[in-house]
C-alpha cells in the first residue's frame, strides 16, 4: 500500500514537474526572440510593432515615415522638430497616411497619437520609443545619435553620417558601447542595380579595376548668405544647436511653401556640399564594391592644373578614383582590364553588355542581401544584428567624402591612414578632423 501510494505521488509529482517544464518551454521568454526595449520592461519579438520617434521632420523625413509605415511593422509615436510648421505638417501627413487605402492595408491596429516636441531630448526620455529616425541637418547628426545611444534607442540616421571624422567615430563608439543597432540611410545598398554592381566587381567580371570615376557635385563653401527675419515658430538657436551663431536665411530652413530640399548642405558649417550629400551615396557603392567597408583610400590629391585635373583618391592596392564629371550625373564608372560598368539609380550599363544581367552563381562572392532598407533595420533590431549599412560603414563612407573636402580646402596632397584615421605628418589637416561644439552639446570625441 505504501509503495503504491508513494508511486502515485511520485507519478503526480513527475507529471507536474514535466508539465511545468513543458509550459516553460512553450511560453518562450520574449528576449529569446528579440532585443530588449529601451525601458527594460519588455522585449521585441518578431511579431512586435516597433515604436519610432522622428528627430527632424522636414522634406526627407516625410518619405522616411511613409517607407517605415509601409513595412507594416512600425508606428510613429513622437516627433521632434524646431520649426513648428514642419512639425505640425509631419503629423498631419502621417495621420493622412494612416487613413489612406495603403495605410489601412499596411498599418495594423489603432493609430497612436503622435506627440510633438521642440527639443529632441524630451523625445529621448520616452521609455516606450524603441528607435529614433534622425533626419536633421548634418551638423546635428553626431550629437543626436550619441545621445540616442546613451538613452538606449536604436538608430536610423540619414547620410552623410557626420560632419567630421571624429564625430563619426564618436557615433560608432556610442553605438558599440550601448549595444545599439544603427542603420545609415544609404538606401542604395538595398537596391538591386547597386547590389549587382558590387557583386560583379567583387567577382572579377570587369577584370582588375584600374580606375573609378564618381560624378557628384561640388564641395561646400563658407556660409555667406545675408540675414533674413526669423519666421514665427522657428527656434533658430536650437536649429543651430552645437554650432556657433550665424544669421538666419531661408535657404537653410525654407518655409513649407517651398517644397525643396534645403541648401544648408552647401555650406561648410552645416554640410559637406554635394561631395558628401550625393557622394555619401556614390562613394558608398565604390567602398562596397571594393570590399573597403572597414577602410578607405590612403591618399587624396586635389586638382593641381597639371598632373591631376580632378580630385584623385588612391587606395593601397593601387586603384585610383576621381571626383570627375562625365556623361552621367550622380553616377559611377568602373573601368577594369576586361570591361566597364556605368551605374546610376535605376540604370546599369556594362561592357560586355551581358554583364548587366549576369546571374552571379551561388558559389561566388555575394554581398549582404537586403531588398528593403527600412525593413532590414527593423529586422536587425529584432535579431540584435548589424544591418546592411551599419554605423561603421556609414562612418567610413562619410570619411572618404570628408577627406576629399579637406584636400579641396587645403589645396595640397594628403596621405591618409584609414586605420588610425589621421593624416600623416600634417597638423593643419588633422585639425580639420573635428570642430568645436558648444558646451551644452559637447560629446566625447
Amino acid at each position: 500500500m505504501e509503495k503504491d501510494t508513494f508511486s502515485a505521488l511520485s507519478r503526480r509529482k513527475f507529471i507536474g514537474q514535466a508539465s511545468a517544464a513543458l509550459s516553460a518551454f512553450l511560453i518562450v521568454p520574449r528576449f529569446v526572440l528579440g532585443g530588449k526595449r529601451a525601458d527594460g520592461s519588455a522585449y521585441l519579438a518578431p511579431s512586435d510593432i516597433i515604436n519610432l520617434g522622428f528627430i527632424g521632420t522636414g522634406k526627407q523625413s516625410r518619405g522616411l515615415a511613409r517607407n517605415f509605415l509601409a513595412t507594416g511593422e512600425a508606428r510613429i509615436l513622437a516627433s521632434a522638430e524646431v520649426y513648428k510648421a514642419k512639425r505640425d505638417f509631419f503629423i498631419e501627413q502621417t495621420k493622412a497616411y494612416y487613413t489612406s487605402e495603403e495605410g489601412k492595408a499596411k498599418v495594423k491596429g489603432e493609430h497612436p497619437a503622435i506627440q510633438a516636441y521642440n527639443d529632441f531630448r524630451q523625445l529621448l526620455d520616452r521609455k516606450d520609443i524603441d528607435a529614433v529616425v534622425i533626419a536633421a541637418p548634418d551638423h546635428w547628426h553626431a550629437v543626436m545619435a550619441v545621445k540616442a545611444a546613451e538613452a538606449g534607442k536604436d538608430i536610423y540616421c540619414e547620410k552623410p553620417l557626420a560632419l567630421t571624422i571624429k564625430e563619426g567615430r564618436a557615433m560608432v563608439n556610442a553605438a558599440r558601447k550601448h549595444n545599439r543597432v544603427f542603420q545609415t540611410g544609404s538606401m542604395q545598398r538595398s537596391w538591386p542595380e547597386f547590389r549587382q554592381t558590387a557583386e560583379l566587381v567583387r567577382n572579377g567580371y570587369l577584370g582588375d579595376i584600374k580606375h573609378i570615376k564618381v560624378n557628384v557635385g561640388p564641395p561646400p563653401k563658407r556660409y555667406d548668405l545675408p540675414a533674413e527675419t526669423i519666421p514665427e515658430g522657428l527656434d533658430w538657436n536650437l536649429w543651430l544647436g552645437p554650432n556657433q551663431p550665424v544669421a538666419f536665411n531661408s535657404e537653410l530652413a525654407p518655409p513649407l511653401s517651398k517644397d525643396v530640399f534645403p541648401n544648408w548642405r552647401n555650406y561648410r558649417e552645416f554640410g559637406g556640399g554635394m561631395v558628401t550629400d550625393w557622394g555619401a551615396h556614390m562613394f558608398d557603392i565604390v567602398q562596397w564594391a571594393l570590399d573597403m567597408d572597414d577602410s578607405g583610400p590612403v591618399e587624396v590629391i586635389p586638382p593641381d592644373g597639371k598632373d591631376h585635373k580632378f580630385l584623385t583618391y588612391r587606395y593601397d592596392n593601387g586603384i585610383t578614383m576621381t571626383h570627375e564629371p562625365w556623361e552621367w550625373s550622380n553616377a559611377i564608372q568602373f573601368v577594369g582590364s576586361e570591361g566597364t560598368l556605368n551605374i546610376q539609380r535605376r540604370k546599369l550599363e556594362t561592357t560586355p553588355v551581358t554583364l548587366a544581367t549576369k546571374v552571379v552563381g551561388p558559389d561566388e562572392k555575394h554581398v549582404y542581401h537586403s531588398e528593403n532598407h527600412y525593413k532590414d533595420f527593423l529586422d536587425a533590431m529584432r535579431k540584435r544584428s548589424k544591418p546592411i549599412c551599419d554605423v561603421e560603414i556609414g562612418h567610413r563612407t562619410a570619411s572618404v567624402c570628408t577627406i576629399g573636402n579637406i584636400a579641396y580646402e587645403l589645396k595640397r596632397p594628403l596621405e591618409w591612414n584609414p586605420k588610425k584615421e589621421q593624416f600623416k605628418k600634417d597638423k593643419e589637416a588633422n585639425a580639420r578632423l573635428e570642430r568645436p561644439l558648444k558646451a551644452e552639446w559637447a560629446i566625447k570625441l
